[in-house]
């Protein structure tokens, strides 16, 4: 039982922290640590018991990773060997934001230890312009690692689910060819029709599918914000975009922005190529995103336009609506996804949400593992408001307050 104590104020003693410069206790457990657990009580110190770097002060000796990229180095690899995986992204990302370890990302040495993940390649993403040349071959190996695992795990059942949702979007009863016809479905389809004395099925109607086209069956436009709290959407989305871009039944086209627009659709071939492409940060204006994506439209019934954003508009939101609203009229699907990420619920605006809802705009946020399906819902003409209620994913309703009326 004794020992059973023991270990229980060891654990409280980790949680709560609070060993002075001396290491003695001052946390009330009386509880003195040793060996692996001293090890994994300084890494959580050096984030969690020190002063964020913003509200430091001259003199502050509280804590820390220290100045040099070996001490990262060895922080990071410690953090590696005493936790798993999960929560090594974890404290990762919260060394980010209390003690600027991004700047330390500009250190080959610090990239060559840290965990790659989607948040990471954000802040890779975001520093870009930023990175010194010994270090940047090591930052696209770090993309690289995490997009093609990205690819891996996502790749193959969104070209399943895309093919299918085209096969099926392109039946007919009137097929041309005996190699069109599916004999499957025809069998199912004249069952009533069996003739016991022949043996044999009358086909009265025949189930098909299309004459495959060498164009393109559908069109693909992908307008991103790249805002910075649009990090990992736009890591998704670059993935996504080159898997769509793969297929040849898709016309697939993706913009980025903020308050500039940049068309990366030459660079669909290699996703990370896209990622160097953009620039994290910034302003935003929707609008002008749209309207140039408008302007990419060929065939506006057999277009589907995917506008990945927050909604927070940096211009005029009367504006925006309008040039939604004129989108629409033309036959365009334009679905809003309010974030393409694994990060829970999004900060969004919820007016300008609305008013795209008011649209007929399905608007909501999508996980990587709801897009295939979701983008096999939208090319089958499928109704993707129903779809995401269907599979319990909220969505944003129309709203009586429009933009600019608040």
């Amino acid at each position: 039982m004794a020992q059973e104590d023991d270990d229980r104020l060891r654990r409280w003693r980790l949680v709560l922290g609070g060993a002075d410069a001396s290491g003695t206790p001052a946390d009330g457990t009386g509880v003195s640590l040793g060996g692996d657990q001293a090890a994994i009580d300084a890494a959580l110190a050096a984030v969690y018991d020190a002063r964020p770097a913003r509200q430091s002060r001259p003199g502050d000796r509280r804590g820390g990773l220290g100045a040099s990229a070996p001490s990262v180095s060895r922080w990071l690899g410690d953090i590696r060997t005493y936790f798993p995986g999960p929560v090594v992204r974890v404290m990762q990302q919260d060394a980010m934001k209390r003690l600027e370890l991004d700047r330390l990302l500009l250190e080959p040495e610090v990239l060559e230890t840290i965990e790659p993940d989607v948040h990471l390649v954000g802040t890779l993403i975001a520093l870009s312009k930023v990175i010194p040349d010994r270090t940047r071959a090591t930052a696209r190996m770090v993309v690289r690692k995490v997009v093609d695992e990205l690819e891996r795990r996502l790749a193959s059942q969104t070209r399943q689910a895309i093919t299918g949702a085209l096969n099926r979007a392109a039946r007919t009863n009137r097929p041309r060819r005996l190699a069109d016809v599916d004999w499957n479905a025809t069998i199912r389809r004249n069952l009533r029709h069996y003739q016991p004395g022949y043996r044999t099925i009358i086909a009265e109607t025949m189930v098909g599918y299309g004459r495959r086209q060498r164009a393109s069956v559908k069109d693909i436009i992908l307008a991103v914000d790249q805002s910075g709290s649009m990090a990992s959407s736009v890591v998704y989305s670059s993935v996504f975009a080159a898997v769509l871009a793969s297929l040849r039944a898709l016309r697939t086209q993706l913009v980025v922005f903020d308050t500039a627009v940049v068309d990366l659709s030459e660079k669909l071939d290699d996703p990370v190529e896209v990622l160097f492409g953009t620039q994290l940060g910034g302003g935003t204006d929707i609008n002008r995103a749209l309207t140039y994506s408008q302007s990419l439209v060929r065939r506006p019934a057999d277009t589907i336009m995917l506008l990945i954003s927050d909604l927070y508009e940096g211009g005029d939101e009367r504006e925006l609506i309008k040039r939604a609203a004129a989108i629409v009229a033309t036959g365009v699907r334009l679905i809003v996804l309010l974030a393409l990420s694994d990060g829970g619920a999004p900060s969004y605006d919820h007016d300008t949400a609305a008013a795209f809802a008011a649209l007929g705009c399905a608007v909501f946020a999508c996980t990587p593992e709801q897009f295939p399906p979701m983008m096999a819902a939208a090319i089958e003409g499928r109704d993707v408001q129903l779809w995401a209620a269907e599979h319990g994913i909220p969505t944003a309703r129309p709203g009586s307050i429009g933009p600019g009326e608040r």
